[in-house]
């Protein structure tokens, strides 16, 4: 969803504390909780791409989509998150089409995308080609005309007797997470995607915004039938204690942003990630990217935030960077470099798929070094100016990956470390296996460089 209260918002995710569902009093998880993250098994060396259904293709189905798939496969990417599928309300509908996040029926199709059975084989065609799919879920809220607004009442939160607005999103309202009934009604809402169209995950929209008892009594009931992958959009620590796999990287985020206009140095990401260390159970993952459908269309995330030459060595840093799963958005392989509307048909077009090798690269290096996995170790290393220069090591099972990346706008002098040096790694990027010494070397501004051991 789109974040309208950047000030609520901030202290919000600066919070370890759970948020409760507009003023709502909620139990913090127990400790229990915390004991053990285990995430499904496709995950930690993977990545994800978010479709945007409706832009994808001049049709804006799911049937059109389809024909990205094998183009998709040969790119690397292993899991498809779907914006929401569900039918979007009518009533203070935004714009022609509405947004995807106004849902209207919880167990239904958008027409505007097909049948359920198009969305079911779909799946089937994912899950034939070794691909996992994931579903964006709308717990905060449901649309202005949902039909529990008139069955249920009691479902909602109410002011001055009225559903209230979510927020200030007009096209929406507050669920009401103290009623029981309705926590039932929406763990049934969700279920039913899994087991009538075997997805293998959701990402929670709003999640920051609803209470962990709900996640906590949710999430288990949801894994009964099997091994699912839940993303919050979100990054409280209760997130994960309430059984979450991934959080999102706000705050690193920010800091990426900071960095790329020059009012932050590269020692600001070592300050993010320690802190991140030092708030989160250990195992939580975090969705690395450097746009998804939000960043896009309000944020100017890609075309501005990491426009030209700085895409690339950001884009590195999310594929790599320890604790973390990386995010590629719809059309970022062409790419685009607009804003896509968000309420109205605005097709992507694709023609020269540019960074489509670039990304190709990348995922298939994570691919098929488990250094790269979530899990993996990580070990900052010195090659020069600590302030534009940000190198680091990822270790697992034998295997290493270097990675040194120039996050300024001047060329830098490289020297990487003798206790660093360790023969004839693989050059990613170069495709040749070349060796590594102490001496100095030149990096070009927004520089990047991947070396690998024991490909």
């Amino acid at each position: 969803m789109k974040k309208l209260l950047p000030a609520l918002l901030g202290a919000l995710l600066c919070s370890q504390a759970i948020v409760p569902a507009f003023g709502q009093k909620v139990t913090k998880p127990a400790p229990t909780a915390t004991a053990s993250l285990k995430h499904p098994s496709w995950i930690p060396q993977g990545n994800i791409y978010e479709v945007n259904v409706r832009q994808y293709t001049p049709e804006g189905t799911l049937n059109a989509f389809a024909k990205h798939l094998d183009r998709l496969k040969e790119m690397g990417v292993e899991t498809l998150w779907f914006m929401p599928l569900n039918p979007i309300s009518k009533l203070e509908r935004k714009g022609s089409l509405g947004s995807y996040y106004a849902v209207s029926d919880f167990t239904k199709i958008n027409p505007e995308f097909g049948t359920l059975a198009d969305w079911n084989a779909l799946v089937t065609k994912i899950h034939a080609r070794g691909m996992k799919v994931i579903i964006d879920w709308v717990p905060n809220h449901t649309g202005a005309d949902h039909p529990w607004l008139t069955r249920h009442p009691d479902f909602f939160v109410l002011k001055d007797g009225k559903p209230a607005v979510a927020f200030d999103w007009a096209d929406v309202r507050q669920l009401n997470y103290q009623n029981p009934v309705m926590q039932d009604s929406m763990v049934a809402a969700m279920r039913y995607w899994v087991t009538k169209t075997n997805i293998d995950g959701f990402r929670c929209d709003v999640a920051w915004n609803v209470p962990g008892s709900f996640w906590q009594k949710a999430i288990p009931e949801l894994k009964k039938s099997k091994e699912l992958f839940m993303l919050a959009e979100g990054d409280s620590a209760y997130l994960p204690k309430s059984g979450f796999d991934a959080v999102y990287p706000w705050h690193m985020f920010k800091a990426m942003e900071k960095v790329a206009a020059g009012t932050r140095t590269a020692l600001s990401l070592d300050s993010v990630h320690r802190g991140w260390q030092a708030m989160y159970p250990k195992g939580t993952i975090q969705l690395y990217f450097t746009s998804n459908h939000d960043e896009n269309t309000w944020n100017k995330a890609d075309y501005g935030s990491f426009a030209g030459a700085k895409h690339a060595p950001f884009a590195v840093f999310t594929q790599t960077m320890a604790d973390a799963v990386p995010l590629i958005y719809s059309g970022q392989e062409e790419p685009v470099l607009r804003p896509l509307q968000f309420f109205d048909k605005d097709p992507i077009k694709f023609e020269k798929y540019q960074r489509a090798k670039f990304y190709k690269t990348l995922l298939a290096l994570r691919k098929r070094t488990p250094a790269l996995a979530s899990d993996a170790s990580f070990r900052k290393l010195s090659v020069g100016d600590d302030q534009a220069l940000y190198a680091y090591v990822r270790e697992k099972a034998g295997k290493k990956v270097l990675v040194i990346l120039n996050l300024s706008a001047r060329e830098q002098t490289v020297t990487v470390p003798e206790k660093a040096l360790w023969g004839k790694p693989y050059n990613t990027f170069m495709y040749t296996t070349e060796p590594l010494t102490g001496k100095p070397w030149k990096l070009e501004p927004w520089g990047y460089v991947i070396y690998e051991y024991g490909k």
